[in-house]
């Protein structure tokens, strides 16, 4: 099951060492359905999340660190998606980040990355609801340093909360989402990490339905196949794409990336929103989609990272979710009141100007064909945020 190249490999938990692909070890469910709101039940120990952290290297425990960063920046991010061409940048809104493990220098890490790129300081907290992890993990570290730096560069006057589950299991993880939203109050919430779908999953599903709380999460980073929680109906799945830019920002060409995840849901049904996008009767994944190629990545600062500190070239759909959660706190922010279920209102702006808003990704393979309008590979397309942003905004 490995998906591992020559020059690319995939981060994953300690305890999954070797494996390569984002899924659960053992299902392990007893049928409970938990009330809503009610915190998961021993069941979910069982259940291990992976962060579908992808990162430019050879093949080897520990990939090269650089001195200086590699990938893009973020003022060519910002430009190829139209984020410049925003006057807000999320003051008053609050990202949540949601990982295993965390990280203890993540603080220090968006220092080093803020001040590289003369991004704001960021106000930035760290919240640990069930107590500390008592083992630090790199590959999650990693991930939350994606995570928080490029929710940052992003959307650079909200503040970030790092939420750390204090094991990578679905019981501490869903622990953690529901802390980020009755706790902290975060209205925006990332969430870069999987596993395979299970035959309970759906009596889950009321921890991402909340009142004015939009999720993100990524859809994996093995091609074709179905990831939980992305495939949650109250969650915006984000899948990817090769992005090529010139050196102002400028887009080249984005085309499906073969890693993205994406297909037919095996439990969750058809939400209404999707209406005449697909045509079967269950979820369908991604949502939409973002830069997610390695070998078009994100530069992402990481001190202590398997021993070595510096700069590390990173991709994978984990990397689109934490901006699309930026993106929301830039349209929240401009809001009287935040939006509930972002991916329903996403579809219906495409439904009425969708050329506007998004941009088509039409080539391409994950297993499944990129195409015109909606596909398993890119969902609606990549966000075109200059004009997404205001009719979000307006929704």
């Amino acid at each position: 099951m490995n998906h591992v190249s020559t020059s690319v490999s995939l981060l994953v938990a300690a305890l999954f060492t070797g494996s390569s692909w984002i899924g659960v070890l053992a299902q392990g469910q007893s049928g409970t359905t938990p009330a809503a709101d009610r915190a998961p039940g021993p069941d979910t120990d069982a259940i291990e999340a992976r962060p579908p952290v992808w990162v430019r290297g050879p093949v080897v425990a520990t990939p090269f660190l650089a001195t200086s960063p590699g990938g893009y920046n973020p003022t060519q991010i910002r430009h190829a998606y139209g984020f410049d061409q925003i006057s807000g940048n999320g003051a008053g809104q609050t990202i949540a980040i949601v990982d295993a493990y965390g990280n203890p220098n993540v603080v220090n890490d968006l220092t080093v990355f803020s001040s590289t790129y003369g991004l704001p300081a960021a106000s930035i907290s760290v919240y640990y609801p069930k107590g500390k992890p008592s083992v630090t993990n790199s590959g999650w570290a990693l991930e939350t340093n994606l995570d928080v730096q490029w929710a940052h560069a992003i959307a650079p006057g909200a503040k970030i909360a790092v939420v750390v589950a204090k094991s990578a299991s679905l019981s501490d993880l869903l622990g953690a989402v529901d802390y980020a939203v009755k706790t902290v109050g975060a209205k925006q919430v990332s969430m870069s990490w999987g596993g395979s779908e299970f035959s309970s999953e759906a009596s889950y599903d009321s921890h991402f339905n909340k009142t004015g709380v939009s999720f993100f999460a990524s859809s994996g980073d093995n091609g074709a196949g179905v990831m939980w929680p992305a495939c949650v109906p109250y969650v915006v799945a984000v899948g990817g794409t090769t992005l090529q830019l010139d050196s102002a920002g400028n887009i080249i060409s984005e085309t499906a990336w073969s890693g993205s995840g994406g297909g037919v849901s095996a439990y969750e049904a058809k939400p209404s929103w999707q209406g005449s996008w697909q045509s079967t009767t269950k979820r369908t994944v991604p949502d939409v989609s973002y830069n997610a190629d390695p070998y078009t990545g994100f530069p992402v600062y990481i001190t202590n990272y398997n021993g070595s500190t510096g700069w590390i070239m990173v991709g994978g759909t984990s990397a689109g979710a934490p901006q699309w959660a930026a993106q929301q706190a830039l349209v929240n922010a401009a809001r009287t009141t935040s939006l509930s279920n972002t991916a329903s209102a996403a579809y219906s702006i495409a439904g009425s100007n969708y050329a506007a808003d998004f941009r088509d990704i039409t080539s391409g393979s994950n297993g499944y064909a990129a195409g015109a309008g909606y596909d398993y590979v890119t969902g609606l397309g990549s966000p075109k945020s200059a004009a997404l942003v205001p009719a979000l905004i307006a929704k």
